[in-house]
């Protein structure tokens, strides 16, 4: 005799049966503007994959910008703004969906689903960096090292896109309380990898610009920032593709969010200037490295883009806002993830300018090293940024507005 399921298992396989069903043919009526973006993206994915498998038939060392001196280039920066984008969703959203704090239960199911999308973009960017994906993902299984942060990264990342996946899917068969155990688990294992992430930039000695106790901080604290601009930005859209008004606990959460985003985007500046403040006056590769940040060639992407755009503009709109209005705090949404893209452009880099043999005057060598990244790296990261969009398009419709009730 076959042992019979749970009535409540039951009920929620039917109920998740029906609203697949009625999800897909909600999806079915989409407007003609949103067909054509979603196949404009499916399309520039397509063509960015085609740049990326080729890159890696040709050889990364003859179609990407990087070279043996800096080997870490753009395609390194975008990962790193995908993933600190997920982890930052999951981190704001666990607010209220594992902490129970009932004004961020609005924005639950729409973050969680775009944690997994963010990470899977970041996952398609490394995917295309390292030269052989493949067997960086079977040896990683079957040759573990533990002594190494970029293998406690890649295993971290894999538990945090399992556990936000199943979090996700048990939201939406209604199991709550399952729900927040997974929700739970992820944020654990997503702090962990994210915070580890800092320590593969924080351990490298050999880096000045990089080396120190505070990455890994740093990291979880931009993480957090980069959450909240990613949760206003595509709320926003959300209820502008479905032509739907929002709710009032819809705003109430956002400006809570925008609450905690200034929070956090103070402490960016705080970090930033203190990051200045102590390059000038640590070693001479630090100095140089911070000197070329701030009055050399990548002067306009620190002050314009990083700072103005990604910090003190975003800071004062929210403040000018009062929290209140939803029409400045996407503006400053919009801003703050340019300004974060760059903010993670000039991480990287940075830290890999100063010649490791500046100090010997090695005549015809650079102090400063140059990168410029070619247009397979640009096509990898545009692919990836389609792909969110087309996910993030699909599940608005699919889904129908990631509507969560309150428990």
């Amino acid at each position: 005799m076959s042992a019979k399921k749970n009535p409540m298992i039951v009920e929620g396989e039917v109920a998740f049966s029906q609203t697949w069903m009625s999800s897909l043919f909600e999806f079915l009526s989409g407007t003609k503007a949103f067909y054509y973006i979603v196949g404009l993206s499916a399309l520039i994915l397509m063509i960015a994959a085609m740049f990326g498998v080729n890159a890696m038939y040709t050889g990364y060392r003859h179609v990407y910008g990087v070279t043996r001196e800096i080997p870490w280039g753009i395609l390194i920066s975008g990962y790193v703004f995908f993933v600190v984008t997920s982890t930052g969703l999951c981190i704001v959203s666990s607010i209220g969906h594992v902490f129970g704090v009932k004004s961020f239960m609005p924005i639950a199911k729409r973050s969680v689903f775009l944690s997994v999308v963010t990470i899977l973009a970041g996952f398609m960017v490394i995917f295309f960096d390292v030269e052989n994906p493949f067997r960086m993902a079977i040896w990683n299984v079957f040759s573990p090292n533990p002594t190494s942060n970029i293998w406690w990264m890649g295993t971290l990342y894999g538990a945090y896109l399992v556990f936000m996946t199943i979090e996700f899917i048990l939201l939406l068969l209604e199991q709550h309380r399952y729900a927040m155990l997974a929700g739970l688990l992820g944020l654990i294992s997503g702090i962990a990898a994210h915070s580890n992430l800092g320590a593969v930039f924080g351990m490298l000695h050999g880096r000045e610009f990089w080396y120190g106790p505070y990455m890994p901080i740093y990291f979880i604290a931009s993480a957090a920032a980069s959450g909240c601009t990613a949760i206003i930005f595509f709320t926003y859209l959300g209820y502008k593709i479905t032509a739907e008004r929002m709710d009032r606990a819809m705003e109430l959460s956002l400006q809570a969010v925008g609450k905690i985003w200034a929070l956090f985007l103070a402490v960016l500046m705080f970090f930033t200037t203190w990051k200045i403040i102590t390059g000038l006056a640590a070693g001479e590769g630090k100095v140089l490295a911070i000197k070329e940040l701030t009055t050399g060639k990548y002067a306009l992407n620190f002050w314009f883009f990083e700072v103005l755009l990604g910090m003190v503009g975003p800071f004062l709109l929210l403040l000018i806002s009062g929290f209140r209005n939803i029409n400045q705090m996407f503006v400053a949404s919009v801003l703050a993830f340019i300004g974060i893209f760059f903010m993670r452009v000039d991480l990287v880099v940075i830290g890999q300018i100063v010649s490791h043999y500046f100090e010997f005057n090695i005549t015809d060598f650079p102090v400063i090293l140059s990168y410029k990244p070619s247009i397979y790296e640009i096509m990898v990261i545009v692919g990836a940024i389609a792909f969110a969009i087309m996910a993030f398009l699909v599940g608005e419709k699919v889904f129908k507005g990631h509507k969560t009730e309150i428990h």
